[in-house]
C-alpha cells in the first residue's frame, strides 16, 4: 500500500456527476423516463439547485449539476453503466417513446456483455448493459 493511499479515508464511489442546462428538464428524463428516484432536491445558490437521482436501491447517485462557469453543459461520455435484466426490453421500451438510443444493441461476445448507448435530453450518454449471470 502507497504512503498516500494508507492517510486517505475514501470509502466509496458516493456519486457521479452530469452537467445538464435544464434540472427540470433532466429529472424528468431521468425520473420520468428512466425510472430513477429523486433523493436530494436542494438549492444552490441563486436559480441553482443540487440534484441527485439514484436507481431504486442503488448507494450511488447521480447528480444533476449546472456546468461550471463558463462551460457548456451536456455532450458527455459519463462512463456511466446502468445494469439491465432484460437489455433487449429495455432498449424497445425506450426507443418507442422517442428517447435517443442507438440503432442496434451492440454484442461483442463474451466476456464484454451485449450493450447500448443513450443519450439524455443534454447529450450525456451513458451505456446500458445485460452483464452475464455467470
Amino acid at each position: 500500500m502507497s504512503t498516500v493511499t494508507s492517510k486517505l479515508n475514501i470509502s466509496k464511489v458516493g456519486r457521479v456527476c452530469v452537467t445538464v442546462a435544464d434540472t427540470d428538464r433532466a429529472l424528468d428524463f431521468y425520473v420520468g423516463t428512466l425510472g430513477f428516484q429523486k433523493v436530494v432536491d436542494e438549492p444552490m445558490g441563486p436559480d441553482m439547485r443540487w440534484v441527485e437521482v439514484q436507481v431504486a436501491g442503488a448507494e450511488t447517485t447521480i447528480a444533476l449539476a449546472p456546468p461550471p462557469p463558463g462551460q457548456d453543459a451536456g455532450g458527455s461520455q459519463t462512463g456511466i453503466i446502468l445494469d439491465s435484466t432484460d437489455l433487449e426490453a429495455d432498449h424497445a421500451t425506450l426507443k418507442a417513446t422517442g428517447v435517443d438510443v442507438d440503432e442496434e444493441i451492440t454484442a461483442y461476445g463474451d466476456p464484454v456483455p451485449p450493450m447500448f448507448w443513450l443519450r439524455d435530453p443534454d447529450g450525456n450518454s451513458l451505456i446500458v448493459v445485460q452483464p452475464s449471470s455467470g
